[in-house]
């Protein structure tokens, strides 16, 4: 076949020793590909979302002949009440478990007023160990101490609700010291018994 005349033969690129063939990517390519990704990215995101539905029934009211639903107040909840006093001071003290038992050698119970505080101390008891009991019955905490001649054992401030247990060894002849205070009115109950 003759050659045309005019035709220019295409150009070959010459490599240099050693070097490799580029490939380039022309930047219209590379914002396609961008946007393809976060296109399919922002699809999965869609529809991964698509199951989650917010609604606000703050206006929401029952109907009025609905009836009253009550639900059974925890037992801890009961003991987190206002103070009582009376008979239901020896319901509560018997719920609490603070009441007369075997071997107690002190038990005190009451009620303080906001800021009391309430002193008390035990005869003198024996070497030994024994078990001390603390609740309480208020809307806030209720701070107790007891003490001998040379330092604090306990000092506690009591969540009520809640039952403190506490072991004490006593290597001599001791008197305790309580003390009881609240910053609201409250119950109060500890129970030494001999293990």
């Amino acid at each position: 076949m003759p050659a045309t005349q005019g035709a220019r033969p295409p150009r070959r690129a010459v490599l240099r020793p050693g070097a490799r063939p580029s490939r380039s990517v022309s930047v219209p390519t590379r914002v396609r590909g961008a946007v393809v990704l976060w296109t399919a990215g922002a699809l999965v995101a869609g529809s991964a979302l698509t199951g989650c539905e917010y609604t606000y029934d703050e206006g929401w009211r029952p109907a009025e002949n609905a009836p009253a639903v009550t639900e059974p107040v925890p037992r801890a909840e009961l003991w987190r009440n206002d103070p009582v006093s009376g008979a239901e001071m020896e319901a509560w003290l018997t719920e609490s478990q603070v009441g007369p038992g075997l071997q107690v050698v002190h038990r005190e119970f009451g009620l303080l007023r906001a800021e009391e505080i309430r002193s008390d101390a035990t005869a003198p008891l024996s070497a030994g160990t024994y078990v001390l009991v603390l609740v309480c019955r208020s809307q806030r905490r209720v701070d107790y101490k007891v003490r001998n001649d040379e330092f604090t054992m306990v000092d506690l401030s009591l969540r009520c609700g809640s039952r403190r247990e506490s072991v004490i060894y006593l290597s001599k002849e001791t008197v305790l010291r309580f003390q009881v205070e609240a910053q609201s009115p409250a119950n109060f109950a500890y129970r030494l018994a001999r293990l």
